[in-house]
């Protein structure tokens, strides 16, 4: 819509979804004098190496910043042609404006939220790029703390600007009257037009281990625990060896809990708040598998553990059994002895939609509506040659705590593409709406909150032609 298009917002809300973006900032002491970043060759001779770009309360930004921020949109695959450098040098300037003033109003992150952010960001990257030594070499780093460091410093940086945000918005609603002003405002020629939206529904059936291997697995692990303690073996050489948790498997089965932010599942908190330092858990159960745990360190809110996984083995026959099972639900559906919906409760082990008639929630909406521009690709290659009510036929398929299960989908309801419609569209059209108001507010918040800051924009910097007054120039 070109009434919502603003450049600005777009670029700054790409760059807050790269958490790897370097942030230069730096307290400065004195704002009367900008300084430039140099380095000290003899008594006598001086060579600059980066600039200040501009000061924005107590924080800066260097020149370096605005060519790391291109660099990092351009290894992340996005194309840097179409993006002014004014534009990117104003959405780091914005990003100090929140900072600044989320000091200036007390807001506070909270920092072994950040650090556990910082541990798993750490873990997940490593595992896709291969190692710790690639993902250093990757960001051009000496060490691991010299990463973690960096990562703190964005993450923190990052939650404290999204808090003032938050905060200049938390409170704006919109009323029906204005929802239907915000509509008529829009001339005809420019009206959203909404694209064709779907609704997926599923069964699904997954192979059922055995109690014996379910014995096996819980044998095994008090024979690991015995090893550890009986022996003095490795509880990380063992987690390295034996889990079956491949993303912890490459550092040893560690993860880092916190009492006040729930990570792992709640059976797994359960057991790892209640151990002490150095204390390794009986066999427990949760949706994964079975677990043992080893406590290595208690720093305040923040649990140090380590874990191995053991998943009991699904035998072949159970494998036949389930997509047996499945096969017969399809053949009811079909020759229309029971509906889908109906088969989803009496068959499906997916607790999540088995209630809603196998109906799937879009996690982005939360609502059971699909857009199908916006579909997983995956998902849509499961439903994109289905017609409505047509049930697919058996497909296998995997998650992170299935490695083989089965399901059918069929498509309950499908919206075709269309121009927005007052009364079939009012939920979409609030929240354009919403969006709107808010981004008005945002504005007049920046508006007011520049002219009450200290600002020095230096050099070409100063040519920029920016939405915002940041040369407070503007009448």
């Amino acid at each position: 819509m070109k009434f919502l298009t603003k450049v600005k917002y777009l670029i700054l809300s790409v760059l807050l979804l790269l958490p790897f973006v370097t942030i230069a900032q730096e307290i400065i002491e004195d704002k009367k004098e900008v300084i430039e970043t140099v380095k000290e060759i003899d008594s006598t001779q001086r060579i600059k190496i980066d600039g200040v770009a501009a000061v924005v309360g107590d924080f800066v930004v260097l020149d370096s910043d605005i060519d790391k921020k291109f660099l990092e949109l351009e290894q992340r695959g996005v194309s840097i042609n179409d993006i002014p450098r004014c534009e990117l040098f104003g959405s780091l300037l914005e990003e100090k404006l929140y900072m600044h003033h989320a000091i200036q109003d007390s807001l506070e992150v909270n920092d072994a939220e950040i650090r556990s952010r910082v541990d798993q960001q750490i873990n997940a990257f490593a595992q896709q790029i291969g190692s710790m030594k690639k993902l250093l070499e990757y960001y051009k780093k000496d060490d691991e703390q010299e990463l973690r460091d960096e990562m703190f410093e964005l993450n923190k940086n990052g939650e404290m600007a999204n808090l003032m945000r938050e905060s200049i918005i938390e409170e704006i609603e919109v009323t029906p009257e204005e929802v239907r002003q915000f509509f008529n405002s829009i001339p005809k020629d420019e009206r959203p037009v909404f694209g064709t939206e779907l609704k997926v529904a599923q069964i699904v059936v997954i192979p059922k281990t055995t109690e014996e291997e379910k014995q096996k697995v819980i044998n095994r692990l008090k024979e690991f625990k015995a090893d550890v303690t009986d022996n003095g073996a490795s509880f990380t050489t063992k987690a390295v060896l034996y889990t079956d948790d491949v993303p912890s498997r490459k550092n040893g089965g560690k993860y880092t809990l916190n009492r006040k932010r729930p990570q792992m599942v709640k059976e797994f908190r359960a057991v790892a708040f209640a151990l002490q330092e150095g204390e390794i858990s009986d066999p427990f159960e949760t949706d994964f598998g079975y677990h043992i745990i080893l406590l290595e360190k208690i720093r305040g809110q923040e649990y140090d553990v380590r874990h191995i996984l053991l998943r009991p083995k699904v035998t072949q026959q159970a494998v036949n059994e389930a997509r047996e099972k499945l096969e017969l639900a399809r053949k009811r559906i079909v020759d229309g002895e029971i509906s889908f919906a109906d088969a989803a409760l009496e068959v499906s082990d997916e607790k999540e939609t088995k209630y809603e008639g196998g109906l799937l929630i879009n996690p982005e909406t939360q609502d059971y509506i699909f857009p199908l521009t916006k579909m997983d690709p995956e998902l849509y290659s499961q439903i994109q040659n289905l017609k409505d009510k047509e049930v697919s036929l058996v497909l296998k398929d995997a998650d992170r705590i299935n490695p083989e299960k089965f399901k059918i989908l069929t498509v309950t309801d499908r919206t075709d593409e269309h121009e927005a419609n007052f009364a079939k569209d009012y939920v979409k059209i609030k929240e354009l709406a919403l969006r709107k108001k808010q981004l008005n507010a945002i504005e007049k918040w920046q508006e007011e909150k520049i002219m009450d800051t200290f600002i020095k924009l230096n050099g070409e910097h100063r040519e920029c032609n920016f939405n915002s007054n940041w040369l407070k120039n503007k009448n």
